[in-house]
């Protein structure tokens, strides 16, 4: 039977054929792991988000949380859906066997929380941002912390939430009013208040952990004043058993158009000046910290986008080739039955471009995680160092490409489905609504933007965008070792050329005082840079598709390789053109929308 939520072949292809995961295997972490184990835990996945999650996701996106008495409940068909991924494993996966873990690579999780995310939105988000918060306090925690918080955060008994933004600042941490006081037994007392903070109450877990961001009495301005601290809703005693409720409290729920199983809450802390605290890292050095978790909750809502796209697209398929509507342009015999509506030229179109840009989302995050364990566990440190720089520079990429491109896609899977799409009986409406979020969770895209062209182009003084385009250079000079794929190599080598030059006068004029103007058009450099990344993917997809067939012409998945070398000549010669006028903007610093003064509007 055909998956509702993700091409198992084309998810296995991207692991296995394009990002090589079974040669991590060969390293001294993962050497119990090799392809039939790998695949083994794509099958317990697979079976959780289809029989448990994406029933239940429709009845979150219903019913979803609701504030009595001050604590927040949830729907049970929430409850079901973490209590079956908790007792999989899946929050300490990626752990030492000893600490109870799995020692997978990230690339299989991402791929494993990507399935989760495609069946249901909201639910797997209860635990992958206490996966976040644990890994967190795994590095910037005191042996304390440790025990008492990050250990039950990964048994899944406590869950965890990230409290950065507050009602007036928004995104502007630097802006941040809630307060630490600290006291005699070296704690502090938190007050202020938290909003959009997801997992925020809830009626799942023994206890919540918050990570908050808060300032101190000698903080410095901005954010090199800013610490972190963690807040328990309820207090833990030294032994580890629960104490006393915590000075926390729900102001209320906010109701969003999508992810609506996950509750976003408005937090006070400290209303009776009793909210204990206690400091993790150093005094004014919590965004440092506190990036450790927005990184990767970064990549993992770039997974989310792309594959809720992706269950998107498996729907309109789906629906295309059984939906009978019409007949075709050169054979219009109202006696002859309609055909399936796969079978008109423009449903094809929509298609794939649906494919294009969900198979290249996700090739996108896989190649991130890819580049994460190799941070990671590389055994050269150039090889580690490199891996780094490049996932610094694509963190934003990945994060904000696949929320703005795949609801592009999921925006079709509405048109195929033709007035059905916008009703409740089908759930592309649904995901519709779920993926919006995405381009605004974790940091806007105009915050990601500015974050790639402002910071992440000039890490090393460039040194991470240029490994970039070597990475690039280096598949296009191998790709055109054959004549086939030579309208692809010719195309992406100019754009590279194109965008290398227009990042190099957009540094020259921030370098000459020009700050303000070198970053007027950051959302457009970022979406040419995604466009320019996404077609050499799909060229990366083309050439291991092209060697499967020359070496198998009679191989039984021809069809579904030709359809990745097709997909990719629809993305070069139908998308990657239109990001042309963009770099020609970004290289002439147009300024248009810039002194567009607000008078003017």
């Amino acid at each position: 039977m055909e998956s509702v939520i993700i091409n198992r072949r084309d998810l296995e292809f991207q692991i296995f054929e394009l990002f090589k995961a079974t040669e991590l295997c060969n390293r001294e972490r993962f050497v119990d792991h090799d392809e039939e184990s790998l695949k083994a835990a794509l099958d317990v996945t697979i079976k959780i988000a289809e029989e448990v999650l994406w029933p239940n996701a429709s009845i979150g996106d219903i019913q979803e949380p609701h504030l009595k008495n001050g604590q927040v409940y949830v729907p049970q068909a929430v409850h079901r859906g973490v209590a079956a991924i908790r007792d999989a494993g899946y929050i300490a996966a990626g752990l030492d066997y000893d600490r109870g873990g799995m020692q997978l690579p990230a690339i299989l999780l991402q791929a494993c929380l990507g399935i989760f995310k495609a069946a249901d939105a909201a639910t797997p988000g209860y635990l992958m941002l206490t996966k976040a918060a644990a890994n967190l306090l795994d590095v910037h925690g005191t042996e304390e912390q440790k025990r008492l918080y990050m250990e039950p955060m990964y048994e899944g008994r406590f869950l965890g939430t990230m409290c950065l933004s507050e009602p007036d600042v928004g995104s502007s941490l630097a802006d941040i009013k809630c307060r630490a006081e600290p006291q005699p037994n070296g704690n502090y007392l938190l007050s202020g208040n938290k909003m959009w903070i997801s997992g925020g109450d809830q009626d799942i877990s023994e206890n919540i952990i918050h990570l908050v961001l808060a300032k101190l009495p000698d903080a410095p301005p901005g954010v090199k004043g800013i610490s972190l601290f963690l807040v328990p809703k309820i207090c833990v005693n030294p032994d580890g058993s629960l104490g006393k409720a915590n000075d926390v409290s729900v102001a209320g729920l906010n109701h969003k158009m999508g992810y609506r199983a996950i509750s976003n809450c408005l937090l006070n802390f400290g209303e009776k000046n009793v909210c204990e605290g206690y400091l993790i890292g150093e005094k004014h050095g919590g965004l440092a910290c506190m990036f450790h978790m927005m990184n990767e909750a970064r990549i993992a809502v770039g997974i989310s986008g792309a594959m809720i796209g992706y269950t998107a697209y498996m729907q309109a398929l789906n629906y295309a080739k059984d939906r009978k509507q019409g007949r075709p342009i050169d054979n219009r015999n109202p006696e002859h039955p309609p055909v399936p509506i796969i079978d008109h030229p423009d449903v094809r179109r929509m298609l794939l471009k649906q494919k294009s840009f969900v198979e290249g989302a996700l090739a996108l995050c896989l190649m991130c995680a890819k580049y994460l364990d190799e941070s990671e566990t590389a055994t050269e440190k150039n090889t580690k160092y490199r891996a780094g720089l490049l996932l610094e520079i694509l963190t934003p990429i990945a994060k904000t490409w696949p929320a703005e491109f795949c609801q592009e896609s999921i925006s079709l899977a509405i048109q195929v489905h033709g007035g059905y799409g916008y009703t409740k009986d089908f759930s592309v409406e649904r995901l519709y609504r779920d993926n919006r979020l995405n381009a605004i969770h974790e940091g806007t895209s105009g915050i990601q933007a500015i974050d790639l062209l402002g910071r992440k182009v000039r890490i090393e003084e460039g040194l991470g965008f240029n490994f970039l385009m070597e990475e690039i250079t280096s598949d296009i000079e191998y790709a055109s070792s054959w004549p086939e794929l030579k309208i692809f190599t010719t195309t992406l080598m100019e754009y590279v050329s194109d965008i290398v030059k227009a990042t190099n006068n957009i540094n020259d004029v921030r370098d000459g005082g020009r700050k303000a103007d070198s970053l007027a058009n950051a959302s457009l450099y970022l979406h040419a840079l995604g466009h320019i990344v996404v077609s050499w993917l799909w060229l990366k997809q083309s050439v291991v598709a092209f060697e499967q067939i020359t070496k198998s012409p009679d191989t039984q998945d021809a069809d579904f390789y030709k359809g990745k070398i097709n997909a990719c000549k629809y993305f070069f010669l139908y998308e990657l053109p239109q990001v042309k006028p963009l770099i020609n903007l970004l290289s002439n610093i147009d300024t248009t929308c810039r002194e567009h003064g607000p008078k003017m509007f």
